[in-house]
């Protein structure tokens, strides 16, 4: 079955552009377009999307508000794709619960591969972009040093947040761990779970949060 893709951005020529990207491969289908946060709202209930990617900075709703409103909607991965690659409002964005951040310069296939990413359950945050935006603005968050949730991972939930705030898929921390796809994939549930947190990117933000990372040095 094909992803199904809703795109939301205020510039017409913009959605045009994903639009073209996206229908070109096979696997996946653009079902919606809207113009602002609201209009994306409406799409969703509508139009039922996989993936829905939305830019920040739109009229009547941003896309701020529109992904908060969206992030307990069952089935509907959220992907921030905007021109300012250091937005303040994409660290909120990904708090408020998306689960991918790209610029609109990526590269059409790198477009393509997070939207197959996130509907398969990986996070997605642009290469170029994730060192300096979790840097930037993980340390200027607050303090949650000695975060008694840490206490309950196991050793191997902890190994699996490392790599997720690695930037890494399920298949890289299997990899690196030497463990089945399907092993990490569970990992990653319960860590979530015990977390009490909804996303991979979350996730991320947390190691950052606690100290568990450090801004600036690499998680492995």
């Amino acid at each position: 079955m094909s992803i199904r893709v809703v795109v939301a951005d205020d510039q017409a020529i913009a959605r045009q552009g994903l639009r073209m990207i996206l229908d070109s491969d096979p696997g996946i289908e653009v079902v919606g377009e809207a113009v602002d946060g609201l209009d994306a709202l409406g799409q969703v209930e509508r139009r039922a999307p996989d993936v829905l990617l939305i830019d920040i900075r739109m009229p009547r709703m941003d896309g701020l508000e529109a992904t908060r409103r969206l992030r307990d909607t069952d089935g509907v991965a959220v992907i921030v794709i905007t021109t300012f690659d250091l937005d303040e409002y994409v660290f909120a964005a990904l708090r408020a619960g998306a689960v991918g951040f790209l610029v609109k310069d990526s590269p059409p296939d790198r477009i393509i591969d997070a939207v197959r990413a996130v509907a398969r359950g990986d996070a997605l945050i642009s290469p170029e972009v994730t060192r300096r935006l979790l840097d930037q603005f993980a340390s200027a968050a607050p303090a949650r040093a000695g975060d008694p949730a840490l206490a309950d991972l196991t050793p191997r939930e902890r190994d699996v947040l490392l790599g997720i705030a690695a930037g890494g898929s399920n298949a890289d921390i299997a990899a690196h761990l030497h463990l089945e796809e399907s092993t990490v994939k569970s990992h990653v549930g319960r860590m979530l779970a015990k977390l009490g947190l909804t996303s991979r990117v979350q996730a991320v933000i947390f190691a950052y949060e606690t100290g568990l990372v450090a801004p600036g040095t690499s998680p492995r």
